[in-house]
């Protein structure tokens, strides 16, 4: 049998890990998997109650410049650094706005999927996407 390769983390550059806990726990309802300091910095994963069962999102602090830089590049430009899926997006975006949350795009078709993207706080866009049926 060939050994599997398969996706355990995925890494979103944050400009204060802390703020970024906080953002990702209490406003989007994650919870925190994984929490080692490492000297200045810590080993954050966060996971979804309801999304697949070991894949995690590392809060990873943003101590490069490249990585700096291609995080404004992204954000001035509008684009997400990534996409979170969800059943509901109408919902969601109406419980995020409550929350506070700014989005730059509003829920719209596009498609065969629905989408919106906030600012996560802490650097990134991130977008919302809805499966739509049929």
């Amino acid at each position: 049998m060939d050994p599997a390769i398969r996706i355990q983390f995925s890494s979103l550059p944050v400009d204060d890990q802390a703020k970024a806990e906080k953002f990702y726990t209490e406003v989007l309802g994650f919870e925190v998997i994984t929490d080692i300091p490492l000297g200045e910095y810590r080993w954050l994963t966060v996971g979804s109650p309801a999304g697949v069962k070991g894949l995690e999102l590392l809060l990873e602090p943003m101590a490069l410049p490249a990585t700096q830089a291609y995080q404004k590049t992204l954000y001035d430009s509008g684009i997400a650094w990534t996409t979170f899926m969800v059943d509901d997006i109408d919902a969601v975006c109406t419980r995020l706005m409550e929350q506070g949350v700014q989005f730059t795009r509003d829920p719209m078709d596009a498609g065969t999927v629905k989408i919106a993207v906030f600012d996560d706080t802490c650097g990134n866009l991130i977008q919302l996407t809805q499966q739509l049926e049929g």
